[in-house]
């Protein structure tokens, strides 16, 4: 599927060849219908296609939909996920030197000391996953769950790894996850955008809005940041003194320039331009019903842990299983804090580890538990991740006597869940020591390709020309891990 050609194409359809070809009387006409909208802000009768209107996939997909966890900074998985006895028995002996001789740490320096985990483990479900005394919530629905334990990236710095992670390159400038998805399927709801991203804790991610942007596609598909106090979308409620007929009155204004523009120019940004003018005109009668949560029964905001008028991943979660019921096709939640390199109580393994799992646990596995009761998730995906893994060795930077772990890029562990995945499954394995895996290596590219044959699309043929060639999600590598599917 790629847009490149028709889109090309459309450059050169301009008013001065609309004109040359003898069709100027009809083409004013047609186009005046085009851009026509009526009193509510909908599309008349005639109005060009929205470059969000649903769209069919390669090949039936098992899910329609993805919500993505994202805990920035990256969870320590041989804290929460991989238990090491032989981590426990050597802890605080030196690091085997063939293990970091030429290893190219983010802050380790010198010879490190192993780290074995101060938590318990125990085995949930009839498949017995491996789950830590942090997360009692996960471990409720472990029989839900499927584990990817031998993650890899390339990148141990947070930004790059969040960007690989998110657009499939360490580099800024690439389509996101949800964009490629916004492009590949457009929305199920006019009203929302087709791409929301939903951020928690103290800080935004280190990759920032790029993690989001829709790249070199129609910038219709990059995602929408909701807030959680204020206004959800920014400049979203009209100014003092502006009622909603002006308002109509000035978006059909500024639609009829674009709509000269776009008859002179023909670029396709311009009906971008359009489509998000409309949205937001139509998101300030879908957003209010959309953020009031008075309308969830009062067992289901205690599920979540929802603290009304709070900035919290509680509300988030269950604002983002609201806006996946309403057709949205992707949605990202951010919570910032996993960043455990043990300078202080801040962000140590003992503290902060703790304290992001008490704010995390509840409202994940509540969301999980919400849709598999409301049958959503049997055609949504659900996949928790950080960019990277931790290394089996204390960190110690400075000295510190606190207990922390630095950057690792050679194993992770992340978990998924929903439409058209094996359940209550662990795949790959590492090492005794948790530093390398040695069974059933998943990259990166190899994740993406996986959750888009799921979606329906074979990852090889969602593409997007740009600066003369063709572009995808998965970059020129990538392969669909089958023994995730069910």
């Amino acid at each position: 599927m790629s847009a490149g050609e028709p889109q090309e194409s459309l450059r050169h359809l301009t008013r001065r060849a609309l004109l040359a070809e003898g069709w100027a009387g009809v083409g004013r006409m047609a186009l005046a219908s085009l851009f026509a909208r009526d009193a509510f802000g909908g599309a008349r009768d005639g109005a060009p296609p929205s470059p969000l209107l649903p769209r069919p996939p390669h090949f039936a997909p098992k899910a329609k939909r993805i919500i993505h966890f994202h805990m920035a900074g990256s969870p320590s998985q041989l804290d929460l996920f991989e238990d090491k006895p032989k981590l426990r028995e050597y802890n605080g002996k030196p690091c085997p030197e063939d293990l970091f001789k030429k290893e190219r740490f983010a802050f380790i320096k010198g010879v490190p000391k192993l780290l074995g985990s101060p938590y318990k483990f125990a085995r949930y479900g009839t498949s017995g996953q491996e789950i830590s005394e942090l997360l009692p919530h996960l471990a409720s629905i472990a029989g839900d769950v499927t584990f990817v334990r031998s993650m890899v990236t390339t990148q141990f710095n947070h930004a790059p790894a969040q960007f690989l992670l998110s657009t499939g390159h360490e580099r800024i400038g690439r389509p996101s996850m949800g964009s490629w998805l916004s492009y590949g399927l457009g929305s199920a709801n006019q009203d929302l955008p087709a791409f929301v991203v939903l951020l928690s804790g103290q800080y935004s991610p280190d990759g920032g809005a790029a993690l989001w942007s829709s790249g070199f596609l129609p910038t219709v598909h990059q995602g929408v940041r909701f807030r959680s106090q204020g206004d959800p979308v920014l400049y979203l409620s009209d100014p003092p003194g502006i009622d909603r007929a002006a308002r109509r009155e000035s978006i059909d204004a500024i639609l009829e320039l674009n709509r000269l523009r776009h008859g002179e120019m023909g670029d396709p940004e311009t009906l971008t331009r359009i489509e998000q003018f409309e949205m937001a005109y139509r998101m300030q009668a879908s957003v209010p019903e959309l953020l009031d949560f008075a309308s969830e029964p009062e067992s289901v905001r205690e599920m979540y842990g929802v603290k009304p008028g709070k900035v919290s991943f509680a509300n988030n979660a269950l604002l983002a299983r609201r806006l996946l019921e309403r057709g949205v096709r992707f949605v990202q939640l951010y919570h910032w804090g996993w960043d455990s390199h043990g300078t202080g109580p801040g962000d140590d393994i003992v503290t902060s580890l703790r304290q992001r799992c008490l704010e995390t646990d509840r409202p994940t596995a509540a969301l999980v538990k919400d849709l598999k009761q409301r049958g959503l998730l049997e055609d949504t995906i659900v996949l928790w991740s950080g960019e990277f893994g931790r290394t089996p060795m204390n960190e110690e930077r400075n000295g510190s006597r606190f207990l922390g772990r630095d950057h690792h890029p050679h194993c992770f562990t992340l978990w998924l869940t929903g439409g058209g995945l094996r359940r209550g499954f662990s795949l790959g394995a590492t090492d005794e020591l948790g530093y390398h895996v040695t069974e059933d290596r998943v990259e990166v590219h190899d994740l993406h390709a996986t959750l888009l044959q799921l979606l329906g699309f074979d990852h090889e043929k969602l593409t997007y020309r740009f600066q003369g060639r063709d572009f995808r999600l998965t970059d020129v590598s990538g392969h669909v891990v089958s023994k995730l599917l069910a």
